[in-house]
């Protein structure tokens, strides 16, 4: 576990996916075409995307005392990520989300948090040798952000890159957790939720006055831009694929990322390769079952 590139601290969900003709409204009711059941959470989601990617990945979550949470163990083992760090509470069940995914690959999902809403400080502090040894320490916000900000103020005293994905955006940031932060990962919603403001590049401009080194703004099927203070705007298209289902693309794009950041040290580098695994992900139902291999994705990009 001290030997890991990348640390990951945050969410596992079981997922299960609904395949619908499409979105219902509010108040209707609609059948259900298919279903199935994978491994989620944005933060499981990323450690095996970037586990995948060939990076040494370690997780650090919560997850139930539950059959649910032995599947998840078993996945981790078999995805190469290391879970030594992962608590099992018997008190709380393994996360859960249900996820309604129309014909055109739209989909809108619901998370019941379980575990994950128990992942504390001291969960975070244990995996301290993990966390110092890493180069990057990569986390989002459906775990509790005091145990976040416990791991990224030993990652920054250490000088290990932290990397925060700001979904699902909070009401209110942590404007401590933000501090603690080099790089910030928002799509146009989130970044428009944390600032009030609509324009994309206003918005990212707004939010790098917070945090060390940059932001990322994905933008779907148009890619992504990274907004840097020394540098301009760097824009990465996105490849043209056709879409199944859009679970996990974003957390796809940021595994992916984070492991090419942590293998060459070049940002450039790590937006080609999140955006080609964020497109990638497109092409099949399910969030990692979807996702590509370092191989695939250099392949890719040629």
């Amino acid at each position: 576990m001290s030997d890991a590139d990348i640390v990951v601290i945050g969410s596992y969900n079981t997922d299960v996916i609904l395949s619908v003709a499409h979105l219902p409204a509010a108040g209707e009711t609609c059948l259900g075409l298919a279903r199935n059941e994978a491994a989620g959470g944005k933060g499981s989601n990323q450690a095996v995307q970037a586990a995948r990617c060939g990076a040494r990945t370690a997780f650090i979550g919560a997850i139930g005392d539950d059959g649910p949470g032995a599947k998840a163990l078993e996945m981790w083992a078999k995805a190469g990520v290391a879970a030594d760090p992962v608590v099992r509470l018997t008190d709380h069940p393994t996360g859960m989300a249900i996820i309604l995914v129309a014909a055109d690959g739209e989909n809108c999902i619901v998370v019941e948090s379980g575990a994950n809403a128990h992942l504390s400080v001291a969960h975070a502090q244990a995996a301290a040798p993990a966390i110092r040894g890493a180069r990057v320490v990569l986390a989002q916000l459906e775990t509790p952000p005091a145990a976040t900000r416990a791991a990224f103020e030993i990652a920054r005293a250490q000088g290990v890159t932290t990397a925060l994905n700001a979904a699902p955006a909070p009401e209110h940031v942590d404007e401590a957790l933000l501090s603690l932060t080099d790089l910030l990962f928002v799509n146009e919603g989130e970044a428009a939720a944390l600032t009030g403001l609509a324009e994309v590049e206003a918005a990212a401009q707004a939010l790098l006055q917070r945090v060390a080194v940059g932001v990322v703004v994905t933008l779907g099927g148009a890619g992504a831009i990274l907004f840097r203070r020394d540098a301009a705007p760097l824009r990465q298209p996105a490849m043209a694929v056709e879409v199944v289902d859009t679970t996990g693309a974003g957390d796809a794009f940021i595994g992916a990322f984070a492991a090419r950041l942590a293998a060459t040290g070049r940002l450039d580098e790590a937006m080609s390769w999140g955006v080609t695994a964020g497109a990638l992900a497109c092409t099949k139902l399910g969030a990692t079952p979807s996702y590509a291999d370092g191989e695939e994705i250099a392949r890719r990009l040629g």
